[in-house]
């Protein structure tokens, strides 16, 4: 185990308490592999009836994942310690999702990336008003992985490319909205929240009961926009539709699509299209498992992590730096199956 997690007893609950505030609790290797043995034992245990996931102090539930140390092993060891830690963490997505018992996830925070990973697949995801929700991976040369596809590509409406390529960030009305979370309580339930899952009420009906009327969604003065500009799969035909419109709003998408990674956004693109066609969680893990293993050790990777989080210089040169130079061959290799013995395989 590690001290980045506490793991406890609680009543009928086990709690799963992500515990690294000063870096808003992102995951590393140690805490993937905490968690997995946690569930795995707590899974064979009677005496555990649901599964608590939260965050000790700090703004955040959990910013994503430790990319600094993913980005040492692209520059160090081509990429294979951050690829056993993809497939460990991807084993930890697929196995909340299909977890036999009720899982339910805080998400009170920042939630980004790997944060998104360990909430998304909860059976019950509560936001609140401090709930800061994102994919922000295009801007670092990656792409929404730890399931993102697949739960992005089921919003409608084209939000999930939107969300997917811009990196917007969804408060918890928007989530709530969007149905990225189930619930939205205020922040100061949730120690009521908590304190009855754990004494074994029933969790829908006391989390209905702790529920408060959300305010307007801001994402809904958009929707038409977002259906229209983000309507194709070709990165080139979204920024052209974005250009050709001289609004606020399609300017200011235009001017953050950008600053991202081509290539990234294409790869989001694609796997968006990938995940919406599967039926099957274990396959759309193994296809991002492809991805990630690809892009790890691609230039965009290293280089958006060193300008937006190591130098924090916010210019990264991207490679290539045009959508019309990403040719579709390169997205065709980085969606390639791997040999036999190299794919993803769930727990």
């Amino acid at each position: 185990m590690t001290e980045d997690l506490i793991f406890r007893r609680d009543g009928v609950a086990g709690f799963l308490t992500l515990n690294r505030p000063k870096a808003i609790h992102a995951l590393t290797a140690p805490m993937d592999h905490a968690m997995t043995e946690a569930l795995l034992a707590w899974r064979e245990d009677d005496a555990v009836g649901t599964i608590i996931i939260d965050h000790s102090e700090g703004r955040g539930f959990c910013a994503g994942g430790d990319v600094t140390a993913l980005r040492q092993s692209a520059l160090t060891d081509n990429g294979v310690s951050g690829r056993r830690f993809f497939y460990e963490e991807y084993q930890l997505n697929h196995l909340l999702f299909t977890y036999p018992k009720p899982v339910v996830a805080f998400m009170d925070g920042i939630t980004m990336g790997g944060g998104v990973g360990i909430s998304q697949p909860a059976k019950f995801r509560v936001a609140t008003e401090n709930t800061r929700y994102a994919m922000p991976e295009t801007g670092i040369g990656l792409f929404p992985d730890v399931g993102g596809g697949w739960f992005l590509a089921r919003i409608g409406g084209r939000i999930g490319q939107f969300l997917a390529l811009t990196g917007a960030r969804l408060d918890g009305a928007e989530c709530l909205w969007t149905g990225l979370c189930t619930h939205y309580l205020p922040s100061e339930a949730l120690p009521e929240a908590k304190c009855r899952i754990s004494a074994g009420e029933d969790i829908a009906a006391l989390l209905d009961e702790l529920s408060v009327e959300a305010p307007a969604a801001r994402i809904t003065a958009n929707v038409d926009l977002i259906a229209r500009h983000f309507a194709l799969d070709r990165l080139e035909d979204i920024l052209a539709s974005l250009e050709a419109d001289s609004g606020e709003w399609s300017q200011k998408e235009l001017e953050t699509l950008r600053k991202k990674s081509p290539q990234a956004c294409k790869v989001s693109l694609h796997q968006l299209v990938e995940s919406a066609e599967l039926d099957d969680f274990a396959m759309n893990m193994a296809m991002e498992y492809r991805i990630g293993s690809r892009v790890l050790v691609l230039p965009d990777f290293a280089e958006g992590v060193r300008a937006v989080l190591v130098d924090k210089t916010q210019d990264p040169k991207w490679m290539p730096a045009r959508p019309e130079d990403v040719s579709d061959e390169l997205i065709a290799s980085i969606f390639a199956p791997l040999p036999p013995q190299e794919e993803w395989k769930p727990l």
